[in-house]
């Protein structure tokens, strides 16, 4: 005997795949129309005549430039500081935990505040730096060093939670077989943990390249100097739409490449696992 449809088990698993269905899309759709939207808006023609603009080639070299250059600082200090903070216990380690993943929660405006009070020709820092003639706000080394604030976070926490979770039992192996700490760390540590490492990279990089809030308050927004893509969006919007939208969309494309690079990476390390 068939049952029949208006059947209370099946109208209440009916009704229950039809709400489920219906708050994907709508989450979906409420996420993903700003962003198309940005592509109904303009013409490939336009998108590319405005891609020659030498405004938008300026923040697109800047931008990538020092982005870069901070993931490669992040990479080469974060990762002996995050393989040694877990690899040891010391007073006041749980503050150093919640000073890394500060930046995450701080609002970006706030952290270009504090590296301004900091370094700044009248910071407590920056002003002895000036007696030597060395000058740091408003500079494309401030890009690099609010890049640094507010991405790094990304690629500590990564690197933390991947060197606590790797087996000990591997490196205790190495060193009862004469390895050293160094080498343990070069041949096993990192390639064990490699791809997890790649994958918060690419998410540090990402954040670096779209610095809007820490960049204006401690660079400044100036062009071929510290003008980076998000600035010139922001510059674009009030002058030349074109220009603005332009960014925006290349922004856009770089942002969803770095998520699939990461979704990618994260498969083949479970696929690995």
């Amino acid at each position: 005997m068939t049952r029949s449809f208006l059947e209370p088990n099946n109208l209440l698993r009916t009704l229950t795949v039809i709400g489920a269905a219906g708050l994907i899309i709508l989450v979906t759709l409420y996420l993903a129309l700003p962003v198309a939207a940005l592509f109904f808006r303009t013409t490939p023609e336009l998108f590319f005549s405005s891609l020659s603009d030498a405004d938008v080639q300026s923040a697109l070299r800047l931008s990538l430039i020092t982005s870069v250059i901070s993931l490669g600082i992040v990479i080469l200090v974060g990762t002996p500081f995050a393989y040694i903070h877990c690899r040891n216990t010391y007073p006041g380690k749980m503050i150093v935990d919640t000073l890394i993943d500060l930046p995450l929660v701080l609002p970006p405006a706030v952290a270009g505040v504090a590296l301004l009070v900091l370094y700044g020709r009248v910071g407590l820092i920056g002003r002895y730096l000036n007696i030597f003639g060395i000058t740091l706000a408003f500079t494309t080394v401030a890009v690099i060093m609010a890049q640094i604030f507010v991405a790094s976070p990304f690629y500590l926490r990564q690197a933390k939670s991947l060197f606590e979770q790797l087996d000990p039992a591997y490196e205790q192996t190495a060193r009862t077989l004469g390895a050293s700490a160094f080498r343990i760390f070069i041949t096993i540590t990192i390639p064990l943990t490699a791809s997890g490492l790649v994958s918060g990279a690419v998410m540090t990089f990402g954040r670096a390249l779209g610095e809007f809030g820490a960049t204006i308050m401690f660079a400044g927004n100036l062009p071929g100097v510290t003008q980076t893509m998000p600035l010139a969006v922001y510059v674009g919007m009030e002058g030349n739409f074109n220009i603005g939208l332009t960014i925006s969309i290349l922004l856009v494309l770089i942002s969803f490449a770095i998520m699939i690079a990461v979704r990618f990476l994260a498969s083949r390390e479970v696929q690995h696992a």
